[in-house]
């Protein structure tokens, strides 16, 4: 049984009337009480500030009688004029707006008393007029002494009303309480139908602030072909270059190329998004606070760099070092944290840090904190492929020497050329027939996905190679890089195969250096597999056609919006910058990570092979073969390397998840029938496969959503790329690599070979630092990239953790608030599973030679404070930075 009663089409009304609200067409309506309400918004605001201006001329309107009014919608009556819709009532206005003067600063809510005239029965919707001059952020509206209703009546609203005149209709929102679309109250229908509509728009026209309008299109804003040959960039989308699409702007195609749309300028970050997709004023000038920061991080260096003598060079690791010694004396913390706390602007508060950064100040990245040389060992670097940045990609190796799967007609032989004999010298007695046996190799491969693109990519400034790494699991659980292979594209032409050379561990004099370099051209491979695969195409660009398809067929009443809609909170926004300033062309990306102007084009190629199903952890890591199928397990699986701090974490936040979303969907789909007869449903999985995601829609792998569990394993998937993936492959990215000699994102000059004046230079062991630097990142580039993943590593202050809420009225409905608090206890359980972890010395994994915890799956769920800043703890709810 579910929640709410069936409803039978041929007597929707009279039985929705008569049994749900107890009352049908024909009584009589009641006599007109008085409701109390209480209206919470925020007014327009510059930045932190309150917009006084506006203000003051939303009071001149005041007093001519154009205030802000509210009509309360019923859900058991139709207007008598219309018997398609609830009966209006009359309209009420806020109270008080002249003489009520308010807090200066932008973030503060305020709040108005109204009083409707009459009741109507329960209301189920109320309509919005703003006659004001200015928009207003509309928080929630609560009703006391509803008759026939227990308790205060809620309208959870977060959404931002202009004036009237911006809108063709009425705004109109909905009491908390979740509804399938066929148990709807029959005189809201029209009214839950005419909102959806609303937000799909046209289809066509530019689109300006105050529009809601939620469409698809092409990524076809990354170029800029009006600046020559240089800044063109294919569109993405579509059967040449196939990538998910993204949210529709109507900006006027460019003049030279009607393909491309046109761009803004840099500095404008005005971009169209829905309005209510965009960041809170606290996110906003927390952002703004960052990008001031990193610039001045980038210009003191830089500036200083200008009088070396070797310009844009760092000569030794201890420059590098000295990037992140305190170079402005600001007060002691203590002060610090009382001068903070008197200033009421969230920009200059972000400035003023109290937890230990100082303002033109690099933090000192966590994997120097402890030691500042043990990310140069084996074991550190086999490590980060378990618990670093970017853990997502190794694998079990189940064939020997690894095999390539790209088109032999068009690469010729691509297949490795490692050997028997270079490997088995350090793998401890072993062969390499029992370890493949016995499961024990592994190989972290970034072959394939670079091939295709690296003869054009090395006609750049960049210089590298497609890499193959093997390791072996060690007794202790820790893994042993037994090979590192570095290929490159035949000089005959790609049909020729590849060109490899193998290298292997070495730890003094030239050996020793070559082998550094060899692990460096591996960690650039890495780097840039993980910023435009594993952080931007496969949690950034998947999911926002899931977000835009949410709020174009799922009406804010509908269970699985109420679900869903918090792990999408930004996404949409924080895409768009990353469209206009870092992923566009000779954006920050492009600048500071190897594939350069190949870097979007190359992530289309490995979006052709995405798998939605396989995003499912469990799936992800037997697909990898890391695991292995086990009933017995509590997952139902068993890992192979059983101090896999991503795996074990990620399974348990991965089960609570499932559990959550399972307990809720029963609720409201006692039935799979109630699955294929709810018609937004359908229409929103539709969209998802055939428009969000068109290039793959003919893809076997999509579920069919005819089932329950079909819809469990969707909006579980959903939920965790938007959540915990996010998390694990973001916010330990300044933690890793905001020391880049660690993750070095570009290679400059290939391996020094034997005879070469290169390798000549490697001799003398005082030029080995020169050696490795000068073929790494650049100064400027280092310094922007660093900049660059500290901003992206950033929590924000107003920061919503998995398991956490924005307000307890999110549902009208209990059992689904119960089974929300079960979900946020499990995860604080797994915060203290996690921290006992961390202890655990016999779990070498967790905290490395570098003596880091690995923390990048901590919930974070019991954290209250909204400090934010830049730690590595916390699981936000979506993909918002």
């Amino acid at each position: 049984m579910g929640i709410f009663p069936p409803c039978d089409s041929s007597e929707v009304m009279e039985k929705l009337l008569g049994s749900v609200c107890g009352k049908t067409r024909d009584d009589p309506i009641p006599t007109p009480s008085k409701i109390k309400g209480k209206v919470v918004l925020m007014k327009k605001n510059v930045m932190d500030s309150t917009d006084l201006w506006a203000s003051f001329v939303d009071r001149v309107h005041e007093v001519f009688g154009r205030g802000i009014s509210l009509q309360l919608i019923s859900s058991e009556h139709f207007d008598p004029d219309d018997q398609k819709r609830g009966r209006l009532g009359k309209e009420a206005y806020l109270e008080d707006w002249v003489t009520k003067f308010t807090s200066l600063k932008a973030e503060d809510e305020v709040s108005y008393d109204v009083e409707f005239d009459d009741c109507l029965g329960i209301p189920g919707a109320f309509v919005i007029r703003n006659r004001h001059h200015s928009q207003i952020y509309l928080k929630s509206l609560e009703l006391e002494d509803v008759p026939g209703h227990s308790g205060p009546l809620h309208f959870v609203c977060d959404s931002w009303v202009y004036p009237a005149h911006r809108y063709d209709s009425d705004r109109i929102f909905f009491s908390n309480k979740a509804y399938l679309p066929s148990e709807t109250p029959p005189p809201l229908i029209v009214y839950r139908e005419q909102e959806l509509k609303n937000l799909r728009g046209k289809g066509s026209g530019e689109l300006k602030e105050w529009d809601r309008v939620y469409d698809y299109a092409f990524y076809n804003d990354l170029g800029s072909p009006e600046k020559g040959e240089d800044h063109a960039r294919p569109v993405l989308g579509g059967s040449a270059y196939p990538y998910p699409r993204r949210a529709r702007t109507g900006r006027a195609p460019n003049k030279k190329d009607p393909k491309t749309e046109s761009r803004l300028f840099l500095l404008n970050l005005n971009i169209y998004v829905p309005r209510d997709e965009k960041f809170a004023q606290v996110k906003f000038s927390d952002f703004i606070g960052y990008a001031i920061k990193s610039v001045g991080q980038v210009l003191v260096p830089e500036i200083k760099a200008v009088f070396d003598k070797t310009f844009n060079e760092f000569d030794t690791f201890n420059d590098i070092l000295s990037v992140y010694e305190t170079r402005t004396q600001l007060p002691d913390e203590k002060s610090l944290a009382k001068i903070k706390d008197c200033v009421p602007w969230e920009l200059l508060r972000e400035l003023i840090r109290s937890d230990g950064e100082r303002f033109l100040n690099f933090p000192v990245p966590e994997v120097i904190q402890a030691d500042k040389t043990a990310w140069r060992t084996d074991e550190e670097f086999g490590r980060e492929m378990l618990a670093g940045v970017n853990p997502v990609v190794i694998r079990l190796l189940e064939e020997f020497p690894p095999r390539s799967k790209l088109d032999t007609e068009v690469y010729g032989n691509q297949d490795s050329t490692i050997t028997t004999e270079e490997i088995e010298k350090n793998m401890n007695g072993l062969t390499v027939n029992e370890a493949i046996e016995k499961k024990k190799l592994f190989i972290l491969d970034h072959h394939d996905s670079l091939m295709p693109y690296l003869r054009r990519i090395n006609t750049t400034s960049t210089k590298t190679y497609a890499t193959r790494t093997l390791l072996l699991l060690e007794v202790n659980g820790t893994l042993k890089p037994l090979a590192i292979e570095l290929s490159l594209p035949h000089e005959s032409g790609d049909s020729h195969g590849a060109v490899s050379r193998v290298f292997t561990p070495c730890h003094e004099g030239v050996g020793g250096m070559i082998w550094q370099l060899a692990k460096a051209y591996a960690a650039v491979n890495d780097s840039g597999f993980h910023q435009l695969i594993s952080h931007w195409l496969n949690t950034h660009a998947v999911i926002e056609p899931f977000s835009i398809a949410t709020n174009r067929q799922l009406s804010t009443l509908h269970p699985v919006y109420k679900l869903l809609k918090p792990h999408f909170r930004d996404t949409i926004h924080i895409n768009a910058l990353a469209r206009h300033t870092l992923i566009n062309a000779g954006g920050v990306l492009e600048t500071t990570v190897f594939p350069g102007r190949y870097a979007m084009e190359m992530s289309s190629l490995v979006y052709s092979n995405w798998n939605f199903t396989d995003q499912a952890l469990p799936k992800d890591l037997l697909k990898r073969g890391v695991a292995v199928p086990d009933p017995s397990r509590p997952h139902g699986l068993r890992l192979l390397i059983e101090d896999y701090p991503f795996a074990v974490d990620g399974l348990e936040i991965w089960s609570a998840i499932n559990l959550w979303v399972t307990e809720y969907c029963s609720l409201y789909y006692p039935t799979d029938e109630k699955v294929t007869g709810d018609v937004e449903l359908q229409s929103w999985w539709k969209e998802i496969r055939e428009v969000g995601h068109g290039d793959l829609s003919d893809k076997p792998w999509w579920p069919e959503m005819a089932t329950r569990d079909d819809l469990v394993e969707c909006c579980t998937i959903v939920i965790w790329v938007a959540s915990a993936l996010h998390a694990a492959v973001n916010f330990g990215q300044y933690a890793y690599a905001g020391y880049l000699p660690n993750r070095p994102t570009v290679s400059r000059r290939f391996m020094p070979e034997p005879g070469s004046p290169e390798y000549a230079e490697l001799e003398n062991e005082e030029n080995h630092e020169v050696v490795f630097l000068k073929t790494i990142t650049a100064q400027f580039q280092t310094l922007l990239g660093v900049s660059l993943i500290e901003m992206l590593s950033r929590h924000s202050t107003d920061e919503i953790y998995l398991g956490q809420r924005e307000t307890p009225y999110w549902t009208g409905d209990r059992e689904p608030v119960r089974a929300f608090e079960r979900f946020s206890a499990s995860l604080v359980e797994i915060e203290d599973r996690i921290k006992n972890r961390n202890l655990d010395p016999e779990l070498r994994n967790r905290t490395g030679p570098v003596q880091m915890p690995y923390m990048l799956l901590y919930p974070n769920t019991s954290d209250e404070t909204k400090k934010g800043g830049l730690n590595v703890k916390g699981i936000p709810n979506s993909v918002s930075i």
